[in-house]
C-alpha cells in the first residue's frame, strides 16, 4: 500500500467498499487528502464509478465546490439542522435563507425594505444602492415586516462604463481592485456608500478596453438575477 500515490489508495479503497456490493455507500470527506489537481480527477471518476454500480452513496464534505460537482442532491447542515436540500441548481440559483446564499459561492448582500409589492413586479430601497432595487415578481412579504436581504452571485453582477438608461438596478461605483484568475477576473467596485462588491468578468479577449485600478464604472443587473431574501 505505501507504494501506491494517494489517487491509487483511493481507487482500492473505493473497490473494497463496493466489492461487497453494499446497499448505501457512506463516504466521510473521502479525497480530503488529494491535491487539488488530483481531487477533481477522482471527483469525476467517483461519480460514474457509482453511477455505473448503482450504488446510493451519502458523501460528508466541507468543500462547497465538491458538493457541487459530485451531487444529485445537496443538504446544507447548520447546528445539526438540515437548511435546505435540493439539486446543486437549487441550492445556488434559489437558496432559501442568507445562511446557505453566503455558505454556496460568492454573493453580493444589499439589506433592504420593500417599498412596493405587486404580483408582477417589488420594488426594493436599500441605502447601499443609489438606485432602487426591481424585481419581476412579487415578493409577498408580511404587512409588518418589509424588511429584506437581496443576493446577487458576482457572475450576473454586469460592469459598464456607460450610465445605464434605466431608471432600476444600477448604482455608480469605482474599480477598487482586480483578481486575474484565468478564465475569469474578479472585479472588486467600491459604491458610493463604501460598501464593496464582486463581479466576475469572463477573460474571453486577451485585448479590449476594460476597467482598470480607479477607473469609474457602473454595476447593474437584470431585475430576475437576484433572489429575495427573508432577513
Amino acid at each position: 500500500p505505501h507504494q501506491l500515490s494517494g489517487g491509487q489508495r483511493q481507487r482500492v479503497a473505493l473497490a473494497r467498499s463496493l466489492a461487497k456490493k453494499p446497499k448505501l455507500l457512506l463516504l466521510d470527506e473521502p479525497m480530503g487528502a488529494l491535491d487539488k489537481k488530483l481531487r477533481s480527477q477522482m471527483q469525476l471518476e467517483l461519480v460514474e464509478i457509482i453511477e455505473r454500480v448503482g450504488v446510493t452513496c451519502v458523501m460528508v464534505t466541507h468543500d462547497q465546490e465538491e458538493a457541487m460537482t459530485m451531487a444529485e442532491r445537496i443538504a446544507i447542515m447548520h447546528l445539526g439542522w438540515i437548511a435546505q436540500i435540493g439539486s446543486p441548481i437549487d441550492i445556488y440559483e434559489t437558496p432559501t435563507s442568507r445562511l446557505v446564499c453566503e455558505f454556496i459561492g460568492s454573493v453580493n448582500l444589499f439589506e433592504g425594505d420593500v417599498i412596493e409589492d405587486m404580483e408582477a413586479h417589488a420594488l426594493i430601497r436599500s441605502p447601499e444602492l443609489e438606485r432602487n432595487i426591481y424585481v419581476g415578481h412579487g415578493v409577498s412579504t408580511s404587512v409588518e415586516d418589509k424588511h429584506i436581504t437581496y443576493a446577487l452571485r458576482p457572475e450576473k453582477l454586469l460592469i459598464t462604463t456607460e450610465q445605464p438608461g434605466f431608471e432600476y438596478n444600477w448604482s455608480r461605483g469605482k474599480v477598487h481592485d482586480i483578481a486575474y484568475l484565468g478564465g475569469h477576473s474578479v472585479f472588486y467596485v467600491e459604491l458610493p456608500g463604501g460598501k464593496l462588491v464582486q463581479s466576475f468578468v469572463a477573460n474571453a479577449e486577451r485585448q479590449g478596453a476594460r476597467p482598470t485600478w480607479g477607473d469609474e464604472v457602473y454595476v447593474w443587473w437584470e431585475d430576475d438575477s437576484g433572489v429575495v431574501l427573508r432577513s
